[in-house]
């Protein structure tokens, strides 16, 4: 059964800049060192309007639809998800690539089934991930559905050009 343990929140000080470092890379044209796992989301602050970017890891990355699959780490609070609830129309670097997008937050019942995906294909990796999200799960299929649950998740879809 899985267990809220602790109430993360995004990091701070020394441990911030570190966290924000990917970003560099991915300005500099080396996002590709990430492999697939990786991507840097550009969208517009909520408040100042300004640009921003994260870089968060990628649940799916669905080529035949040309959308990729992402989760809020840090809960409903997150700055990004806020942002791209007020504006979806973001920017997305992935590995070589650089593309305009759509976010488009996935119901509940699609995140479960996202979740129970991903722990199937990553469950090392999605243990891991619950206990920076603060929670604690069983490596099973109804723990990775419960995560889904609690999670946000979001789907960036590609919008084609013309």
């Amino acid at each position: 059964m899985i267990e809220k343990v602790a109430d993360r929140k995004p990091p701070g000080g020394l441990l911030r800049a570190f966290a924000r470092a990917p970003i560099g890379l991915y300005r500099h044209g080396l996002g590709w060192l990430f492999g697939g796992r990786f991507l840097m989301l550009i969208h517009i602050g909520r408040v100042t309007g300004k640009q921003r970017n994260v870089v968060i890891e990628v649940v799916r990355n669905d080529v035949k639809n040309d959308a990729f699959y992402v989760a809020s780490g840090w809960g409903e609070k997150s700055d990004w998800l806020l942002n791209i609830a007020k504006d979806p129309n973001v920017n997305v670097r992935f590995k070589r690539r650089s593309f305009p997008a759509v976010a488009e937050r996935l119901s509940v019942d699609d995140a479960e089934l996202e979740m129970l995906d991903y722990g199937r294909r990553h469950p090392a990796a999605l243990m891991q991930l619950a206990r920076v999200m603060g929670y604690q799960i069983e490596p099973t299929e109804a723990d990775y559905r419960e995560l889904g649950r609690c999670v946000p998740m979001v789907r960036l879809r590609a919008v084609s050009a013309g």
